[in-house]
């Protein structure tokens, strides 16, 4: 499957590189649903929540209630993971809070599973010369996601898998990284980070791992058409 993403930062639709620096905006929120309506499934990443400095709630409540989407961005509650889910967010991303400096947080995943349920919960695993990443990606762990992504196996449903050293760059993206990946675990999948053609779109659906867009859709690198069809 292919999801576009929605980035959401101070109110508007934008692309960053390896979330730090605003590389473009795109169309108002609306418009971005219009573009994506092919599409059975749109990833919602509200960046001011997951850096810590606001949110944009309306527009997340807007674009759940409007379109079938997977949502993440300072889920840090199971309060705040429940509220998603009832305005419409058909799956929800955590990232920051599934671990702290040793692992995983086993009780906190849990605590989240027992209250939206498995199918819905999707695990963050934000990559950054070899090792998680947390806190909007300017924090570095200890964790390397090939090494804990089958200890994850109990809580979510599966993970988005980010190449953030790619993200944004419009250089490809790491193969060998998500073949890594999927052969650790039977979990669904979703590649993020630097996919920037269709041969690489195929090459991760041969490996029965799905794509989350950005960068190469918002400039034109990728045809939504040609996307569309292939998926």
């Amino acid at each position: 499957m292919i999801f576009p993403c929605i980035d959401l930062m101070e109110g508007k639709v934008v692309q960053l590189v390896q979330g730090r620096e605003k590389a473009l905006e795109g169309g108002s929120p609306e418009e971005m649903l219009q573009r994506f309506a092919a599409f059975p499934e749109i990833q919602v990443i509200d960046l001011d929540a997951a850096m810590g400095r606001g949110s944009n709630d309306a527009l997340v409540h807007m674009l759940a209630s409007r379109a079938a989407t997977r949502v993440g961005g300072g889920v840090r509650s199971v309060e705040r993971a429940q509220a998603l889910v009832e305005q419409g967010a058909r799956k929800v991303i955590v990232g920051t809070a599934a671990f702290d400096p040793s692992g995983i947080r086993r009780q906190w995943l849990a605590a989240i599973r027992d209250a939206i349920g498995r199918e819905r919960l999707i695990v963050a695993l934000d990559s950054k010369a070899g090792r998680i990443v947390v806190k909007g990606w300017r924090e570095s762990t200890a964790l390397a996601a090939e090494e804990v992504v089958a200890e994850l196996e109990p809580y979510c449903a599966g993970c988005l898998c980010t190449c953030v050293d790619r993200e944004g760059m419009l250089r490809g993206t790491d193969l060998d990284w998500f073949r890594r990946l999927r052969a650790a675990t039977p979990l669904e999948l979703t590649a993020a980070g630097g996919i920037t053609t269709l041969d690489e779109v195929r090459a991760l659906r041969d490996l029965g791992i799905h794509a989350a867009l950005g960068m190469a859709v918002y400039t034109g690198r990728l045809s939504l058409d040609e996307l569309a069809a292939l998926a």
